[in-house]
């Protein structure tokens, strides 16, 4: 979807800033934030990918107004009512006032470390399709618009780039997080120049490196 987060290219946002020695969490709250959506996510009850989605489906005043760990509770708190483990009238209290929806399983703190550490593998295997490109292939992207999740940004459909690696097939993005399966396609890093993405005007030494999906590629024009 072209939501708030896709923001490559646009202008009037200022400088990207990087912290020196920026620490993991700012507040004893992000540190909280991070916890709770990491356990609700091992409920069970969706997807990594329905996450994203529901972070890149805030409206964009929310989205562009609030940081980063606001941004994660706030999608966490629209995928807990959709899942029917609170409601609008309970978050506003502040407390349960009726049973919620009971989660697969739980997330107990002796099993946290081995959590984190094993992450989420979305590798799966190709099922015997060969990929359609190779290291070294010039491929143009799509220009798509879907009304759902997706992982291609605005800035880079249309254009066109050489494949750089080749990753294997992984889970797409853009069914599993809308709970239509996990649909693996082989998945690409793909280098585009600036001057492709940003026009003559761009640093002519700049690259840009995209991991995109099959779906998101076809052969040059």
């Amino acid at each position: 979807m072209n939501g708030p987060q896709d923001l490559g290219g646009q202008m009037g946002f200022g400088p990207v800033a990087p912290e020196p020695d920026e620490p993991v969490f700012h507040a004893d709250w992000e540190r909280r934030a991070a916890a709770v959506t990491l356990a609700a996510n091992a409920m069970g009850a969706w997807p990594g990918d329905a996450s994203r989605h529901a972070r890149e489906s805030l409206p964009p005043a929310e989205y562009l107004s609030s940081s980063y760990y606001a941004i994660w509770t706030l999608a966490l708190e629209r995928l807990l009512v959709a899942h029917g483990f609170v409601t609008e009238a309970e978050l506003a209290a502040g407390r349960a006032l009726t049973p919620g929806a009971a989660p697969r399983r739980v997330l107990r703190a002796a099993e946290v470390r081995a959590t984190i550490a094993r992450g989420s593998p979305y590798a799966r295997d190709p099922g015997g399709l060969a990929p359609a490109f190779t290291v070294g292939h010039p491929v143009r992207t799509r220009v798509i618009h879907p009304r759902g999740h997706t992982r291609l940004p605005r800035y880079a459909r249309g254009k066109q780039g050489t494949v750089e690696r080749v990753h294997g097939a992984h889970v797409l993005p853009d069914s599993n997080a809308h709970g239509r399966g996990e649909r693996p396609e082989w998945l690409y890093s793909v280098r585009f120049s600036g001057r492709e993405l940003w026009g003559g005007a761009a640093d002519p030494t700049l690259t840009v490196d995209i991991d995109a999906w099959e779906s998101y590629l076809e052969g040059p024009a």
